[in-house]
Order: structure tokens, then sequence, then C-alpha cells
């Protein structure tokens, strides 16, 4: 019994800071501008850009979920499900797996998360699905699920999302850390190539239903990656040099935790 309960102080105690995080993510995202007018204009700049980079246009996959209802009510559960469901799980599976592994993870998250919050702030950009030529398609089946017609938000709760936060995409660059958290703590190639699925399907999932750009998804991931490179190569703090002859002795895992 008391073994459970030192395992239950650490367990409650992330639970409570990440909660007080995302908490603090939805809060501040509502406090971006809603000058539509502006992010219609940064909207048009991407669209722009992408021409440029000879990016593939995202309407042809808007227009494959508007015509094929399965594609499209498939992607809808996919982004308003997976997004919370498959990031909390993998938080829970790494803790599990040792207190360092799950730090260093958690870090970068929060960090990326945190970095993806400053364009919200100030950058503000309109998704597609406000563009003409595009349709909302999460909208277009909102009778067959929760979400209402202010993207993945509850039926009633869309004043509480800031609908014009769509620069970075977060739902793209947290799967992606959810690739990256599997493939650092297992050698098992199915569960690998899972998280690869999940990345990539994600990818196509928030492009389809119009709820981001290309450019969105490739700098979310892009986040991700250099906010989970930073934390990895930033320096441990040192272990104690052990005396020859000294026989290592076994060490509880949460013993010593590092700080959030």
């Amino acid at each position: 019994m008391g073994r459970l309960r030192r395992g239950l102080g650490p367990a409650t105690r992330e639970l409570a800071l990440i909660a007080a995080l995302y908490l603090f993510y939805c809060a501040a995202r509502t406090a971006a501008s809603s000058d539509l007018r502006a992010a219609t204009a940064r909207a048009t700049q991407l669209r722009r850009l992408e021409r440029v980079l000879h990016l593939p246009g995202e309407g042809w996959f808007n227009r494959l979920a508007t015509d094929h209802a399965w594609v499209g009510v498939t992607a809808d559960y996919w982004y308003a499900s997976l997004h919370y469901l498959v990031t909390a799980g993998a938080l829970v599976w790494l803790f599990g797996r040792g207190r360092t592994t799950y730090v260093h993870a958690r870090r970068a998250l929060v960090l990326a998360t945190l970095v993806a919050l400053g364009f919200y702030l100030t950058l503000p950009t309109a998704p597609p699905r406000m563009m003409d030529g595009f349709t909302d398609i999460m909208a277009l089946h909102s009778d067959l699920g929760w979400w209402g017609s202010s993207g993945s938000a509850p039926q009633g709760l869309g004043g509480l999302t800031n609908e014009l936060a769509a620069l970075p995409s977060m739902h793209a660059g947290w799967a992606l850390w959810v690739a990256l958290a599997i493939w650092s703590v297992t050698a098992s190639r199915l569960l690998r190539w899972l998280g690869v699925v999940y990345a990539l399907g994600t990818d196509v999932v928030v492009v389809v239903t119009a709820n981001h750009w290309l450019v969105d998804v490739v700098l979310g991931q892009a986040i991700i990656a250099a906010a989970w490179w930073v934390v990895h190569r930033t320096p441990s703090a040192p272990r104690p040099a052990r005396v020859p002859g000294e026989v290592a002795q076994p060490t509880n895992r949460y013993a010593a935790t590092p700080a959030p």
C-alpha cells in the first residue's frame, strides 16, 4: 500500500501540471486577435507561398472529403478525437516507461506548444475552411458528432476557442511528437510504424477537413522537431563519480525527480 501511494504521488502531480498547462494554453489562445480581415490576408499570403514552393493544393483533398462522405466523417472523428486521446495516452505510457524518458518528452511537448502559442497570439491566420473555394467538412457532418461549426470544439462551446489559431498546426505537431516518443522508447517495429502512420494520417486529416494549410503542417512539425532536439541536446545533471570497485546500488526511478 505504501509503495502504491508513493507511485500515485508523482502521477497526481504530473496530471495536475499537464492539466494546468493545457488550460493555460487554451485560455491564452482565446486572447489572440479576432480580426478576420487580417487573418484572411495572412491566409492568402500562405497560399501564394505554397504556390512558390510548388506544394500540392489543399483543394483536391478537401473535394475528396466533400464528394465522399465516408472520407469526411472518418477524418472528422480522427481530428476531433485522436489528437487528445493519443497524446494523453502517450504521456501516460511514457510515464510508466521511466521518469527521465517521460520528463524529456514532456518538456519537448511543452516547449513546442508554447512556441506555437506565440504564433497564435501574434499571427492569427484563417484556416482554409474560412476561405472561398473550401468546404468545412466538420461543419458539414456536425450532426454526426459532438463538434459544432467551430472546428473540433463541442457544440455550443465554439465561443471558448479561437478559430484563427491555425498557424502552425499542433494537431500535426503533437502527432509527430507521439511518433518521436514511440521511437525513443521502444524497438518494436509495429509500435514504431503505428506512430509513423498516426503522424502521417493526421497530416492528411487536418488538410482534408480544411482546418489547416500545408504550411501549417510543415511548421507545426518543424517546431516539434526543433523542441525535441533542443531538449534532448541539453546536458543532464552530472552523475556522481563511482569509486573503483564500488557496486552500483539499485535506485528508485522516482527518487530523483527532475524539475518540471
